[in-house]
């Protein structure tokens, strides 16, 4: 039997991200390691699991403290996993562009999902909440006469 020797160049390497800087990462770096992954995949699960129940359920049963307070997890699982999504496209795709403006793009992205974690957070805690804001999008508005 022949037996081919494979150069080093060519053997398949799991794929490991590479790292841009040796310094420990910064608070910003949502994407930074294993955990931040594992974290990712485990709020998406959540998130394709709760929001639909949520909103299936009968009015009745989520009305007053319990609306606003799955509006607030809700508001904070979408601004937290934009902001760790969108850290992963900026670790992937800015450094392509220009690796100075890795910096500035997570700086950009922080602010993205505390504007978002705050507007959101404003519309559960009103009146409709965020699931009569979603409902109100499908249903007319009361004709005044």
């Amino acid at each position: 039997m022949l037996r081919i020797a494979q150069s080093t160049t060519t053997r398949s390497v799991p794929f490991a991200r590479r790292q841009l800087s040796s310094k420990a990462p910064s608070p910003l770096e949502a994407d930074y390691g294993p955990l931040a992954t594992h974290v990712y995949h485990k709020l998406t699960f959540f998130q394709a699991f709760a929001v639909p129940l949520y909103f299936m359920v009968p009015d009745r049963w989520t009305d007053g403290t319990m609306n606003k307070a799955f509006g607030l997890l809700l508001a904070g699982m979408i601004s937290f996993h934009s902001w760790m999504g969108i850290s992963y496209v900026c670790t992937d795709y800015v450094p392509k562009i220009s690796k100075s403006l890795l910096g500035p793009s997570r700086i950009l992205n922080a602010g993205l999902g505390a504007v978002t974690l705050l507007g959101l957070s404003r519309i559960a805690l009103s009146d409709p909440g965020i699931k009569g804001t979603i409902k109100g999008l499908w249903n007319p508005p009361p004709k005044m006469e």
